[in-house]
């Protein structure tokens, strides 16, 4: 163990002395101020470059070696959550990143194929302090022993399954298992699909395979950034520390609610609303009413100019609106073409008025008279409010709360009364798929902010030539006296232009990708991984689609689990509309969060609804039994289990009916109803569905009668050691 902890100390002293000088570098450039402007560029790519390895080194310090691998060879390697090299010229290996290759046969290799190894060390640390080692013996001819050896390979991994829960996801990074190994370094092109029970490591995997593929496809992701989706706010917060442990800290975590930029889902639908608002043929619906925005006058506009009355009559407008259609635009964007139209059809009326010969009936107008009248029209408000009323501008927000609270002749009656509600600012999760639909329906009219741009790039244009004026006139003056040769010398004004100048001095967006993506609805990532993805309605895939044009995804789910009522449940259901049949699918079959004990009362649940359901082989037993109680006092008893549920250590999760928690809450000790649940406090009261995803060391089960059966049993698969139930009406079937 002295070995291990001479390694330790050296590493990290080298990490400490990295740290300290990828500090002053970072501070040092901030503090340069104004520079030019290519030292400037130096020094903002300097300073992301270091600030994002400061933000590693920071992320996994206390934890960055946790294994080593001796060749048969004779060459060892240490395996780290990061990559480190010396810093000389020979920049030689110190420690090996968990994803590189040289560091595959620390998860995949066995007895049988040891895949060139002699021994696989697990090292064990408490912060900076080596605590225990854990010795695999993979060529059994190798006689030498250590004392550390672990006959079975499995103590690490046993370890890690007891260790008590903190409230948030630790990484796998140390235990990952063979068949875990396999899906995160699966290719990242197309759709894989990633399919496992309760506890089989489904979100782990996802993760890892996020920082694998972050490390193998670093210039293209680190462009176009990875986007997880994830089913609620509390998962999102359990799963946040895993990838910055490993040393990624650049990837956009975000629910479904959270991806139309401007706008939180904050609001809750009913179960009918979400399930209504979710159907794929809401994209028609919502594409139907956009169209009748697009109105005729009832009966007749008129418009006065220049003493004379202009009448836009149903036809004439009827014609406007088909040409405007014909051109297959988005809304906003197609209204200038109808803005044409009209204008065009006014000048029309308006020329025939005035400019026709009373005697023959010909034109008296030339060409320029014509466009002299269109241009007189063009700033009459009359028209532009005719306009306004036809054809009007719309926002996402203004089309899909309007059609919410009067959804009268698009949907039948038991649909609109679902979803029908009044105007409001507030937005649920369903409606987001929904407004970015409307967004695709719409268009961006953009006329404004171009014109706003070319004149702000006129101005930057104007003085970039000032400033090469001023350097040219200076260099006259300075070689005027000097001989012809001299006069060679270059200067800035003849090697670049005014606007190529004015480019090199705009101020370059230094965010993030992930800030960069989370800013810009039409952002197209470089992969997606979907946590929960059973759950997801037609009109989220279809908001998730357009932000993976490339397909590339990671899909992580497991049907039997499906609970919402627009979930889609089925794989083919999700994929075949955008892939058909080419994606490709794998299974994790083994639990290792939940006893057996746990499993096999959750597995009844299923069995009652589908007998030839089939669980995940749990990879442990506990010995404790889960319990089943009657009580005529449920608050009471609540605040009772409880008292025997919490663990010395770890953390208990209540869970129950949303309509239950203001009673339970008071009989709760610091816990609050209706809050986002804090997850690091030592209880926590949660629904069914906040705690899909997540794990505790004990899970207190209340009134299961009132639940589905995806619903409980996600409930009762959440506890890694300790499981109790209570209920004072009756109990479904399996639990009886």
């Amino acid at each position: 163990m002295r070995r291990e902890q001479e390694f330790i100390d050296d590493l990290y002293a080298r990490v400490d002395a990295l740290r300290g000088d990828t500090e002053a570098s970072v501070t040092d450039a901030l503090a340069q101020g104004n520079t030019p402007m290519q030292a400037r560029l130096e020094r903002d790519i300097l300073v992301a470059e270091r600030s994002g390895l400061l933000a590693a080194l920071n992320a996994v310090d206390g934890s960055l070696c946790f294994g080593r691998i001796d060749l048969a060879s004779g060459v060892s390697h240490r395996i780290g959550r990061i990559g480190l090299r010396t810093d000389d010229a020979e920049r030689t290996p110190i420690l090996i990143d968990w994803r590189a290759d040289v560091a595959r046969p620390f998860y995949l290799a066995t007895g049988h194929t040891p895949m060139g190894l002699r021994r696989r060390r697990h090292i064990t640390t408490d912060g900076r302090t080596v605590t225990a080692l854990h010795d695999e013996i993979l060529d059994l001819g190798d006689q030498e022993r250590t004392g550390h050896e672990d006959p079975t390979g499995d103590a690490v991994l046993l370890a890690a399954l007891d260790a008590a829960r903190t409230g948030r996801m630790h990484d796998i990074v140390q235990t990952i298992q063979a068949e875990q190994d396999e899906i995160i370094r699966a290719p990242h092109r197309g759709v894989l699909v990633v399919e496992g029970g309760p506890g089989t490591g489904k979100t782990a995997v996802a993760l890892h395979r996020a920082a694998y593929l972050l490390y193998e496809h670093r210039e293209l992701l680190a462009k176009r950034a990875v986007l997880i989706v994830g089913p609620n706010p509390a998962f999102l917060g359990y799963i946040g520390e895993v990838l910055p442990s490993l040393g990624e800290t650049g990837v956009l975590l975000a629910t479904v609610g959270e991806l139309f930029p401007g706008v939180r889902a904050t609001a809750a639908d009913t179960r009918e609303a979400a399930a209504v608002k979710g159907r794929a043929g809401m994209a028609d619906v919502l594409a139907e009413v956009v169209r009748d925005w697009q109105s005729l006058p009832d009966p007749v506009i008129a418009i006065e100019h220049e003493r004379e009355i202009l009448m836009l009559d149903d036809d004439l407008v009827k014609v406007a609106r088909e040409r405007t259609r014909a051109a297959g635009l988005p809304h906003n964007v197609a209204r200038e073409h109808f803005e044409g139209h009209i204008l065009n059809t006014l000048t029309e009326l308006y020329a025939e008025r005035v400019g026709t010969d009373p005697y023959d009936g010909s034109s008296l107008l030339d060409p320029s008279d014509i466009t002299q009248i269109r241009d007189e029209l063009a700033e009459n408000p009359e028209v532009w409010a005719a306009v306004d009323q036809l054809w009007p501008v719309l926002t996402p927000q203004r089309l899909v709360a309007d059609f919410l609270a009067d959804p009268v002749g698009y949907l039948p009656d038991e649909d609109v009364a679902a979803i029908r509600r009044p105007l409001t600012r507030e937005w649920t999760v369903a409606d987001v798929p929904l407004l970015d639909e409307a967004a695709e329906l719409l268009g961006e009219d953009d006329r404004v902010a171009r014109a706003r741009a070319d004149r702000e790039r006129e101005t930057q244009v104007a003085y970039a030539q000032g400033v090469l004026d001023v350097s040219y006139a200076s260099r006259t003056y300075e070689f005027d006296d000097k001989e012809d040769e001299d006069s060679e010398v270059l200067s800035a004004h003849d090697i670049i232009d005014a606007e190529r100048f004015a480019e090199r001095q705009e101020e370059d967006d230094h965010r993030s990708a992930a800030e960069r993506a989370a800013a810009d609805r039409t952002w197209a990532f470089g992969h997606i991984i979907v946590d929960e993805a059973q759950e997801l309605s037609p009109m989220a895939w279809r908001l998730l689609m357009r932000r993976s044009p490339t397909r590339s995804m990671t899909l992580v789910g497991d049907p039997a689990q499906t609970a919402e009522a627009a979930g889609v449940g089925s794989w083919a259901g999700i994929l075949s509309p955008y892939v058909q049949d080419r994606w490709e699918h794998t299974r994790l079959g083994v639990n290792y969060r939940t006893p057996a004990e746990i499993m096999d009362l959750a597995a009844a649940v299923v069995r009652d609804r589908d007998p030839g359901f089939e669980p995940p082989s749990s990879v442990r037993s506990t010995g404790v039994r889960p319990w089943v109680r009657a009580t005529d006092d449920l608050p009471g008893a609540v605040a009772k289990a409880v008292g025997e549920l919490t663990p010395a250590e770890g953390r208990l999760a209540v869970i129950a009916p949303r309509h239950l928690h203001r009673k339970l809450a008071a009989r709760l000790d610091g816990v609050t109803a209706g809050a986002e649940p804090d997850l690091t406090r030592s209880v926590v009261l949660l629904d069914p569905r906040q705690s899909k995803g997540l794990e505790f060391d004990s899970v207190l089960v209340v009134e299961p009668g009132l639940y589905g059966t995806s619903d409980l049993y996600v409930a009762l698969t959440r506890a890694t050691q300790r499981l109790g139930v209570l209920h004072t009406g009756t109990l479904p079937r399996s639990l009886a």
